[in-house]
């Protein structure tokens, strides 16, 4: 990676009323090196007179065996590389639910399971159908064979006695199809084992980072800027310019974008940089005391997640060791026949998932595992918000989980519940396991089923739609099908916040397809000159900056409050 370089006079930012600052200047800005942001910055620096900057909240994965190893993705929940975000109190959930977002480059491929699947067919066609212009399955199905990331069904070896003996449990439970490798066709229904992104040969990672920029980082026109926290964008009259961000030694910078500002912070900081910059609803950003810049009321609103619930065995002795991330195996089921894909889905964990459980008196089995029945089209809808003007201050989540009218979500954990005990009563499955721990056969009902579901429900990391994509006629979209902020120049959104609605399967490949598109897009206007400053520099010496300090380029973070961006797409996985 490329350090810094001083220009002959460092320039000042017009910045009327704050004391100068030292101002960076490349081509592009992309504030978040997460899933989609370490997608666009590789794709836009092959070309060598092109500058970017990479605005990265965390520090550098490389070296690091606890982020690169995959099956070590539990032990960075809750650690120095997650942000932690809360849940808004939750009356009909788990109030309880913490958001991890990685604060690391790679973002949340550099801390998830990296189960990998294909967005499928009608889940691009929502899109389309929604207003997102061009982003039907036909158009979108050849982003899918750029990726860089090395994506296999899991490996031979890594395949544990246990999880196989799931696999033909549940085929024979659901009637279902066995399928081996769910990313070779579309499927409405299925158990198997996943596809992952990684290499089996050592277990680690083929996350965004490694995949996109680990092998570039000598590129001098890639400029990586880790610990680094971007916490407002700044504006010439309606064209984004500037970023202005803090270094781990709290200096501040202006990082100046020559042609475009990328945005690809997550579901949660994208929005929230957007907030705290007076870009959103504008009675809320009055209400605050943030000054008002683009009334936009779709920031924040569309909050969605993949909700899922527990069911835990106690087994008669230890699962085997061997695994790629010990949640290897899953389920799809089509219950509804007019549905366009699955409406019910399962991870199977090789180990007992008691967090919440625990927590209403449940106790941890020494051996065990775990079904947990998923939504892949949740029909509740929430919301992100700010509860301050101080950028320190977290946003307030709340998804309003289980709340539509209808209580289809709810419901659908019930019928995952009572699936989920039809496979664990049927061989070979079934030999291995010595009691239901959580809810326990006791709990029968559909009410007592519903309540437990829903009081021990957690998320699998799958925060999207927050600034969705959408028609010019859509009020609360916030992107339009090119990716620009409405009624702004010179800024895009890439990352998984502009979901117009959720793919029915794990969203990580969605949003790297994201990124490949939006690079795309970038350099198609390049081509046109639709994207330039009129009078800017392009060549490589615009990309020269002021140091700030060891920030730049590692060092401690002055505190996770800050947006330390390029941590929150693709969730799990």
């Amino acid at each position: 990676m490329s350090q810094p370089t001083l220009p002959p006079t460092p320039r000042r930012a017009p910045d009327a009323g704050r004391p100068a600052v030292p101002t960076a200047r490349y081509d592009y800005v992309v504030v978040g090196g997460g899933t989609a942001g370490s997608v666009i910055a590789s794709r836009l620096t092959e070309d060598p007179g092109t500058t970017v900057a990479v605005i990265e909240g965390g520090p550098s994965d490389v070296d690091r065996p606890e982020v690169l190893t995959l099956r070590r993705w539990l032990g960075l929940l809750g650690g120095e590389l997650d942000y932690d975000y809360p849940t808004t109190p939750q009356p009909r959930g788990n109030s309880h639910i913490r958001h991890s977002r990685a604060r690391v480059l790679g973002g949340c491929s550099s801390h998830n399971t990296l189960i990998s699947f294909k967005p499928l067919p009608g889940d691009w066609d929502e899109w389309a159908e929604a207003g997102a212009e061009g982003w039907d399955a036909a158009a979108m199905d050849p982003y899918f064979d750029r990726l860089r990331n090395n994506i296999v069904p899991v490996h031979e070896k890594d395949r544990n006695a246990i999880a196989r003996d799931f696999v033909t449990a549940a085929q024979e439970a659901t009637g279902v199809p066995r399928v081996e490798g769910f990313n070779r066709r579309p499927f409405d229904e299925g158990v198997g084992f996943f596809d992952l992104a990684y290499h089996p040969e050592d277990n680690k990672r083929s996350s965004a980072s490694v995949a996109y920029l680990h092998p570039f980082l000598d590129r001098p026109n890639l400029h990586l800027m880790l610990e680094t926290w971007a916490f407002r964008l700044e504006l010439d009259g309606d064209r984004a310019t500037r970023v202005r961000v803090r270094t781990a030694d709290g200096a501040e910078l202006l990082v100046e974008a020559g042609r475009e500002v990328v945005v690809c912070a997550g579901a949660v900081d994208t929005p929230r940089l957007l907030l705290h910059s007076g870009i959103g609803p504008a009675a809320d950003l009055r209400n605050l005391g943030i000054p008002v810049v683009h009334d936009l009321p779709g920031v924040g609103e569309n909050l969605l997640d993949h909700p899922e619930s527990v069911i835990v065995w106690e087994t008669d002795g230890p699962i085997p060791e061997n695994s790629a991330m010990d949640s290897d195996a899953g389920l799809f089921v089509r219950r509804d026949p007019d549905s366009r894909g699955p409406d019910l889905m399962f991870h199977f964990y090789q180990i007992p998932f008691t967090d919440n459980p625990e927590r209403i008196g449940y106790q941890k089995p020494e051996h065990g595992v775990s079904m947990t029945p998923n939504i892949p089209k949740p029909r509740s809808r929430g919301r992100l918000y700010l509860t301050s003007a101080d950028p320190d201050v977290k946003p307030a989540l709340d998804f309003r989980y289980f709340t539509d009218e209808e209580d289809y979500d709810g419901r659908t954990l019930v019928d995952g519940i009572r699936i989920a005990r039809e496979i664990a009563r049927t061989e070979p499955l079934a030999g291995w396991l010595k009691r239901e721990v959580c809810p326990g056969p006791d709990v029968t009902s559909d009410e007592e089923l519903s309540a437990y579901a829903r009081q021990v429900a957690h998320t699998v990391y799958h925060p999207a739609g927050t600034c969705r994509m959408g028609a010019a006629d859509d009020p609360l979209a916030v992107v339009d099908p090119h990716l620009r902020i409405r009624g702004l120049a010179g800024i895009r959104i890439a990352d998984a916040s502009v979901f117009p609605t959720m793919p029915a399967v794990n969203p990580m490949i969605g949003v790297l397809m994201v990124g490949e598109k939006c690079a795309e897009l970038l350099a198609a206007d390049l081509r046109t000159g639709a994207g330039a400053v009129a009078g800017a520099e392009t060549d490589a010496d615009a990309g020269a900056a002021v140091p700030a300090g060891e920030g730049l380029l590692r060092g401690r973070a002055p505190g996770a409050g800050l947006l330390g961006v390029g941590s929150a797409e693709g969730g799990d996985a």
